[in-house]
């Protein structure tokens, strides 16, 4: 047995955001951007529900206006057990604040052969923006890896006050 899914699309100045949500718990499961490695799509047997997203509409819109800073939301990602860690970490990572991938691996208890993977699992977040894998950076500080594009990264970490707007 399939499971349900139902969906909406929401404007946002990172481009139109796909938004999936388990009805059942009302739960979001993913929600990804405009040409995202690895993001969903809307299928067939798909159901559009826009009300069923009433909150998170209203939680980005303040959140894209600098008005919010922490989602009210009930997230949902599916993974493997190391994924889940690893996302768990990335809900700890607050507003305004970066941190490494090795920093997470610690977070997690994952040796540091682990970063690889920690990375591979960052990248598998179902759930942009509302898991704040953007906040993730190299290292050396750099802005490296994000599965919507280090654009929308710079964009993200801009409007939170983690790094300067380029000049």
């Amino acid at each position: 047995m399939t499971t349900l899914i139902h969906w909406t699309e929401l404007d946002s100045p990172l481009g139109r955001l796909l938004l999936t949500a388990d009805p059942t718990t009302g739960a979001l499961t993913s929600l990804s951007v405009p040409g995202q490695k690895g993001g969903r799509t809307v299928q067939d047997g798909w159901r559009h529900d826009p009300e069923l997203f009433r909150a998170a509409e209203e939680q980005l819109a303040a959140y894209f206006a600098g008005e919010l800073n922490e989602f009210q939301l009930e997230l949902r990602g599916e993974g493997t057990e190391f994924r889940e860690r690893v996302w768990a970490a990335l809900d700890s990572v607050p507003y305004g604040a970066t941190t490494t991938y090795g920093e997470i691996a610690a977070r997690i208890g994952a040796p540091r052969a682990a970063v690889r993977a920690v990375g591979g699992a960052i990248g598998a977040n179902p759930l942009l923006i509302l898991r704040p894998c953007h906040r993730v950076i190299g290292a050396d500080g750099a802005l490296t890896g994000y599965a919507g594009g280090l654009d929308r990264k710079m964009r993200l970490l801009t409007l939170e006050g983690s790094i300067r707007a380029p000049e």
